[in-house]
């Protein structure tokens, strides 16, 4: 049981002390200030005890692998602290030299190692190092046991969207084993009137038929708090808000530019439309096209609007609220474009490494099949396979083997175990965020180093909260909701894809997992300043506090409605991504003063061995942009450096 000295009053009732919702503390030492943690003071002595950061990781595979734990935390920031700038002479030599070693073992390190395994020359070989314990990177699920049932969220990467049949991610999909690209959903089931729920945790469904809601609370004036049902159908009448922006948020709700249909969306990356959007702030962009004020834009679309980016819309490039769609998916009639399943895209990642490694999970090549079937952890990395993946791995150093330009392998240094290896490779990608690879290669030259330094990268955190039922939603008539203080800013119930685990129909008795998306905006502070400030502020907080202000928001909002969170709330997981978005500034997708764009420095080619992936060098964090920037590395190499 947790130490009763961090308790407070109140925390009884909220639930506080059931053990089902975390680990059991070891102690209750408050965990230092954020910006401590951003300076000089290592993260082992500033989170001593593990749960008191890490928490609950749920039952399953991925049950010690929440995000960024203490542990993977405390590795990679081994690198910030120039731990290993001096290598020590005990380096375990693995006597290991592969044709091609990839750092970072998510979707875009995954793509990477089957583009190399299908067109690389027969026997040629590659190792995949991946820092968590679990392959996937942000592409990971959570899992919960309630009332018997299994529940399935996403930590991170979530979106899968149709793609046309004949393009080159709807071969990929096919080729990797995900065969029906359109995903089948829960019916609806039980006495009720049915209930249009969302398929993901973003659509809001509700909103337009009128079963979403807005709480106003304590910063509106309102003690108790109140709710606004059906928020568009009612035109915002009862909100505690003034006339002008009554009239500015409806024209953003209701997407009516303030000019009519004067501006224009653009077609294509590089258009002109394009290089005028990355030329300003998303902030600009909306005041321009909706005539909304910076007051409503700071206080109620940030940070959700722009959130694709982690931050809210006045430090980021207006063009990066376009450069998803770009990539043109299918736009179905009936459904729309965006699809998700259960665990969000790990369902993507399993496929992946079922086809590098068939032996790594049971069962056949499909959907059912990796969803239904476990790991085979021990077939992951073992000298009977070309291609091996080594979890828990942790590169610290990459370097070319004497100048680079005519060097003829590349040393890779990782941490495991508390120990650090050397391996050997012909060539590397280097798939891991721009956050890493900008401080491990050593050799990188001053014209990658600037890049780099112009990729700014804000936090994330992902609370999967698992509900008992939604009755408390139901009977305020919603099936979503957004709210503007507190914890959180929006979240949804969602019926899942069907994928041969769980119930196939859904009601309001149905336990289900509600997802709160926890963002860091400090609006009017630099992005570089908003994504520091984020991390010192997730870092800096425990579980403990955590929980406590998810349980404070939900009783604050719904205890009218019936919820009681000692008795509903099953479990909290916290999945803390102290990297997870790239925010890009304005300047960032096509240069600025006739400078060019940070990310074609290096995209362009190879830097002697090694070559860039990763989704932050397309500058929109999309698991399709992961796989294409994982193509174009791996042919570079494959045609300028492992040639002969």
């Amino acid at each position: 049981m947790p130490d009763p000295r961090s308790a407070i009053p109140g925390d009884a009732t909220l639930g506080m002390d059931e053990c089902i919702t975390r680990r059991d503390f070891l102690g209750s030492m408050l965990l230092a200030s954020g910006a401590a943690l951003l300076e000089s003071v290592t993260p082992a002595k500033l989170l001593a005890e593990k749960d008191e950061f890490t928490g609950y990781g749920g039952v399953g595979e991925y049950s010690t692998s929440n995000g960024n734990t203490l542990e993977v935390l405390e590795s990679g920031h081994t690198i910030r602290y120039g731990i290993y700038d001096r290598l020590p002479k005990d380096i375990i030599d693995t006597g290991e030299t592969y044709d091609c070693v990839i750092v970072g073992g998510g979707i875009s390190g995954l793509a990477a190692a089957l583009f190399f395994q299908r067109q690389a020359r027969p026997a040629m070989t590659c190792l995949v190092l991946e820092n968590h314990p679990v392959f996937g990177g942000e592409a990971k699920q959570n899992e919960f046991l309630v009332d018997g049932k299994r529940l399935i969220a996403h930590q991170g990467s979530a979106i899968y969207q149709l793609q046309y049949p004949n393009s080159f991610l709807a071969h990929f999909y096919d080729s990797i084993g995900l065969k029906a690209p359109k995903l089948e959903y829960q019916k609806w089931a039980g006495p009720w009137p049915e209930m249009p729920l969302s398929r993901t945790p973003y659509e809001a469904v509700g909103l337009e038929h009128g079963q979403y809601g807005f709480w106003f609370g304590a910063r509106f004036g309102r003690t108790p708090g109140m709710w606004l049902v059906d928020p568009v159908g009612k035109r915002l009448q009862g909100a505690p808000v003034s006339e002008a922006i009554r009239t500015e948020w409806l024209r953003w709700l209701t997407g009516t530019p303030l000019h009519g249909d004067r501006f224009e969306d653009p077609k294509e990356e590089g258009d002109s439309i394009s290089r005028y959007l990355d030329s300003i702030t998303l902030e600009q962009h909306y005041a321009e096209r909706f005539g909304l004020s910076r007051d409503t834009i700071r206080t109620f679309l940030s940070p959700v609007e722009g959130g694709g980016s982690g931050l809210g819309p006045d430090a980021l490039s207006a063009y990066s609220d376009y450069a998803y769609e770009m990539l043109h998916p299918l736009r179905d009639q009936a459904s729309g474009t965006d699809q998700m399943f259960p665990g969000g895209n790990t369902t993507i990642a399993r496929l992946m490494v079922k086809s590098l490694i068939p032996a790594a999970i049971g069962g056949p090549q499909s959907v059912e099949g990796v969803t239904r079937n476990t790991v085979n952890f021990s077939a992951l990395d073992t000298s009977q396979t070309h291609t091996r993946i080594r979890l828990s791995s942790t590169a610290v150093v990459v370097q070319h083997d004497g100048e680079p330009s005519k060097a003829n392998s590349v040393t890779i240094v990782y941490l495991k175990d508390g120990k650090l290896h050397r391996v050997r490779a012909r060539s590397a990608v280097l798939a891991g965020g721009s956050w890493t690879s900008r401080h491990i290669v050593r050799d990188l030259p001053e014209t990658h180093r600037k890049a780099y330094s112009e990729f700014y990268r804000s936090p994330c955190m992902m609370a999967n909260v698992a509900v008992r039922n939604w009755r408390f939603l139901h009977k305020l008539g919603i099936s979503g909701c957004r709210w503007f203080e507190g914890i959180g800013n929006y979240m949804e119930v969602r019926k899942l894809a069907l994928t041969g685990v769980g119930d196939s129909t859904i009601n309001p008795d149905s336990p289900i997992v509600l997802s709160l998306k926890v963002l860091y905006s400090y609006p009017g502070y630099s992005a570089e300043q908003q994504g520091n400030r984020g991390r010192g502020e997730m870092l800096g907080t425990s579980f403990r506090d955590y929980e406590r202000q998810v349980r404070d928001q939900f009783t604050e909002m719904f205890a009218g409605s019936g919820f009681d969170a000692q008795r509903d709330i099953a479990g909290i997981i916290l999945n803390r991504w102290g990297h997870a978005y790239l925010s890009p500034q304005p300047g960032f997708f096509f240069g600025s003063d006739g400078r060019p764009a940070p990310r074609e420095i290096l995209r362009n080619r190879p830097f002697g061995r090694i070559a860039f992936a990763n989704t932050d060098l397309a500058g929109a964090m999309d698991h399709r942009y992961s796989i294409l920037e994982a193509n174009r590395a791996m042919n570079q190499l494959l045609d300028d450096v492992l040639a002969t």
